[in-house]
This record gives C-alpha cells, sequence and structure tokens, in this order.
C-alpha cells in the first residue's frame, strides 16, 4: 500500500507523467531576458499543471530552448526517481503506526474530508498514510483536475521532455527533499489547520475559482492579472495564505535568484523556468536579480 501511495503522489504532486500537444503557440505566463557578463538567459514563468491546449509553447520560448546548453528548473519532474520517492517517504508518510491525517482534524472536518475523497474517487486506504500537508496538496491537485487541468500536463514536465528529446542537459535549482521539507517542517498542528483551510477553500469554491483566475492569467499571459494574484497572496491572512507567501514565495526567493545569478556565471545561453508566481509582487526573482548587477528586461 505505501508503494501505492508514493506513486500516486508523484503522479500527482510532482507531475511525473509527459505533456500532449495541441494549441495553438500565443504568450503564455511571463518572459523575461537576463544578461550579465556576456550571458544570456530566459527566465519563463510556468505553472504545475497544466492542459493540452498549453502547447507549443510560443516561437521565442522554443528558440530560448533551442539555443540553450542548458534547461533550469526548479525541480527536474522527469529526474532521478529514486530520489523522489525517498522524499516523499521521508517527508510526506507518516512512520508506520502513525496517522491518518483525519485523526489530526477537529471531529467536524471527518466527514467533509470524507465527502471530498468520495467525490475525487480517492479510496480512504490509499491516502492512509499520507501526512495531513500531503493530503491538501492531492485534494488542490484534485480540485484542478475537476477543473479541467492536469497535473501530467504540466509546463515543467513538457519542458523537461523537450530538453531530452534535444539531448539538453536538465539542472535541478532546488530538490525535491528540499521543497517537501518545508511542508514536514510545519508542526503536526499546522499541518492539521493547512488540511482544515484546504477543506474549507474547496467546499467554499475558493480553490476553484483561484484555478480559474491562476490558469486563466497564465493562459493570456495577462500581466496585470498575475501581479493582482501576487498582492492577493500577500494580502491573506489565512495561516495556509502566510505558509505560500512566506515560506513558499519569500522564502525560496532568494536562494532562486542565487542559483540563477550562478547559471549566467556558467552557462552562456539558458533557459531558467519557474512558477510565474515566482516572477511578480514584491521581492520577486525578477527584482532580486536586479540588485544583484544582472540586466532584466520583460518581454511580455
Amino acid at each position: 500500500m505505501r508503494r501505492q501511495i508514493i506513486v500516486m503522489f508523484c503522479s500527482l504532486f510532482l507531475l511525473l507523467s509527459g505533456a500532449a500537444q495541441g494549441g495553438t503557440a500565443v504568450d503564455r505566463g511571463a518572459l523575461f531576458k537576463l544578461e550579465q557578463g556576456g550571458h544570456t538567459a530566459y527566465l519563463f514563468g510556468t505553472i504545475h499543471v497544466g492542459a493540452a491546449d498549453f502547447y507549443p509553447l510560443e516561437p521565442r520560448v522554443m528558440q530560448a530552448l533551442q539555443r540553450a546548453t542548458v534547461l533550469a528548473l526548479e525541480v527536474d519532474p522527469l529526474g532521478d526517481q529514486a530520489k523522489i520517492v525517498q522524499a516523499v517517504r521521508q517527508h510526506g508518510l507518516y512512520a508506520r503506526g502513525g496517522g491518518p491525517a483525519s485523526a489530526e482534524l477537529p471531529a467536524e472536518y471527518r466527514p467533509r474530508l470524507a465527502r471530498l475523497l468520495r467525490r475525487y474517487a480517492i479510496d480512504d486506504g490509499a491516502v492512509a498514510a499520507m501526512k495531513p500537508w500531503m493530503l491538501a496538496s492531492l485534494l488542490t491537485v484534485s480540485e484542478f483536475a475537476a477543473q479541467g487541468y492536469q497535473a501530467s500536463l504540466a509546463v515543467d514536465s513538457w519542458l523537461s521532455q523537450q530538453a531530452r528529446k534535444r539531448k539538453l542537459p536538465v539542472l535541478e535549482l532546488e530538490s525535491v527533499g528540499g521543497q517537501m521539507a518545508l511542508f514536514s517542517g510545519m508542526s503536526a498542528a499546522e499541518q492539521a489547520l493547512f488540511l482544515q483551510e484546504g477543506i474549507a477553500a474547496i467546499e467554499d469554491q475558493e480553490q476553484a475559482a483561484q484555478a480559474r483566475e491562476i490558469t486563466d492569467a497564465w493562459r493570456k499571459a495577462d500581466a496585470a492579472a498575475l501581479e493582482a494574484l501576487a498582492r492577493k497572496a500577500a494580502d491573506d491572512g489565512t495561516f495556509s495564505g502566510r505558509f505560500v507567501q512566506q515560506v513558499l514565495l519569500d522564502g525560496r526567493n532568494p536562494a532562486l535568484a542565487d542559483n540563477i545569478v550562478k547559471l549566467l556565471a556558467r552557462e552562456k545561453n539558458s533557459l531558467v523556468a519557474i512558477g510565474v508566481l515566482h516572477l511578480v509582487g514584491t521581492n520577486s526573482v525578477p527584482e532580486l536579480l536586479k540588485q544583484r548587477g544582472v540586466a532584466v528586461e520583460r518581454i511580455y
């Protein structure tokens, strides 16, 4: 059962499946040109779910990929699978005898969780060993899927596939274990609250609305809408909202910027693709790169 859980979680949260093609090439997300010391990198904003009509990506991104000597991602979803499985075991699952996550919830939330699992056709036994943060992430991905967006069609996975077709090295700016450690670093009570707020957000349609807002803004490369999403995230006073802003965005952006600067120093031409919300708002990666002496031009 634990192996089944690991495989299911990896396929959903870490986007291990390939992406289809089928759309018209138009601007998506956000694209920046970076220059320092005679070297150039293109910085592209992704989302970690997708749809078939996202692809192919527009010509400037594909040309940057063609010229690049390396593709840099937050983590490579098609990378070392043993490391991914180990990270899931270490950070996402209870030690033997622990769980289930429902036991961490107030009594009123347990039937509400059960209803959501039935809605998404998720078997109770399949998630019995998942820690609350991991189960909350699964519910979020399931709600995105209900809106027509799939982890298997994620932009990160598609770019990794394209790089491999071109025999292009794929560099990780972070690690799967490091990313998951941010979630497992929450206390048991904080993880339970994270799950509670996730349940409530799905029930009141907030999660569905957010899924549409994010994907629509990314689809249209709508800079104003992306900045509005950044402001909304910064103003979110819920525990999960503060966690996303303070830990997943503000906490990671400096190291992402530092690693991009190091990449620029080594590679003459590269393509960097990270989550689009890292590229907008206060203390965004582009702003931090400017502070580090990088010439930054927003293309769209």
